[in-house]
């Protein structure tokens, strides 16, 4: 085990792949000499060299064509979208041909592609460039969605990413860049994509959380423990496919659900867990559902305004005692 932040754990993941598969590529805007706009790709293409490690043009339609190309032909690209905002540029490419390539020819094509993107605010670069925009995937057939929340996790998924014949969409919260822990040293570590974990166990308030969310949620389970409210924090690790039998068997348990998420209200991905408890657990629920999101409006470059929007542990607190009085 070894002690790396999550930007450190994603490059040594790329860098193992690209060492075993030849077939393995990255391709992005600033990835090379530049390293990234989040340095994640950093001294990768002194190693591998421009063939392996291609800079672009500004245009993610452009790069998200030529890696679907290049998948379809017998390579294994890897994507960097500087920021998760701009897949809507490239979404026709996304949702009309790589997720649905593979059933269209009925199987005979698969696309073998990883589109990386950083995601989420708290860091004041506006509007543009602060969104959570994995719930709009979620409703997309044919993709994988990973939502890491450490460096372990990170590490983990993207193996599994990088080695699965789907394309994958694996969003990294610019917050959880520099937050770090022990990393397996396995150069075949992976986490199976539907696989959630129970970041921490408690009996009395499920909590659902994914990203930098998980963190304000422990944080929130900590302070509540010194009152007594035992808390158990779940992160989904992937929200498709999502994990819904720990989610349930959780609840089951507690009886109570809280989900946190850096999306929007309406539509979230909280929105489909609590659907899905209230269809396979409602007689287990002792207290109505509780979500807490962003609020509906886009997210300000104000760092006051910014906090307004995005949840913290102040809020979620507030919804773990809402649904523990009732």
């Amino acid at each position: 085990m070894t002690l790396m932040n999550l930007r450190a754990a994603v490059r040594q993941c790329l860098k193992e792949e690209l060492t075993r598969d030849p077939h393995i590529f990255l391709i992005g805007e600033d990835i090379g000499p530049a390293g990234g706009v989040f340095k994640v790709t950093e001294g990768l293409v002194k190693e591998f060299g421009e063939e392996r490690i291609r800079d672009t043009p500004i245009s993610e339609s452009a790069i998200v064509g030529c890696a679907i190309g290049a998948a379809v032909t017998g390579m294994h690209p890897c994507v960097e979208i500087m920021f998760s905002d701009f897949t809507a540029v490239c979404m026709d490419l996304i949702v009309n041909v790589a997720a649905k390539l593979r059933y269209m020819t009925g199987g005979q094509t698969n696309v073998p592609l990883v589109i990386r993107a950083a995601t989420g605010g708290g860091i004041s670069f506006g509007a543009q460039h602060s969104q959570n925009l994995e719930s709009w995937f979620m409703n997309v057939p044919g993709l994988y969605i990973a939502v890491p929340s450490n460096a372990k996790d990170a590490k983990g998924l993207l193996r599994t990413a990088l080695r699965a014949h789907d394309t994958v969409l694996f969003f990294e919260h610019k917050k959880c860049y520099n937050l770090s822990d022990e990393v397996p040293d396995d150069e075949n570590f992976a986490i199976p994509f539907g696989s959630a974990e129970i970041k921490r166990p408690g009996s009395d308030v499920t909590l659902v959380a994914t990203m930098y969310m998980v963190h304000e949620s422990l944080a929130a389970a900590e302070e509540l423990a010194k009152k007594g409210i035992d808390v158990e924090v779940i992160d989904p690790r992937t929200v498709s496919p999502l994990d819904k039998g720990t989610i349930l068997k959780s609840v089951g348990k507690t009886g109570r659900l809280v989900t946190v998420e850096e999306n929007t209200r309406s539509c979230g991905w909280g929105a489909e867990v609590a659907s899905i408890v209230a269809e396979e657990g409602l007689y287990n629920l002792k207290a109505p559902i509780k979500r807490v999101c962003n609020l509906d409006a886009p997210i300000p470059f104000s760092p006051a305004l910014e906090r307004l929007v995005i949840p913290d542990k102040s809020r979620i607190i507030d919804a773990i005692r809402e649904v523990m009085v009732v």
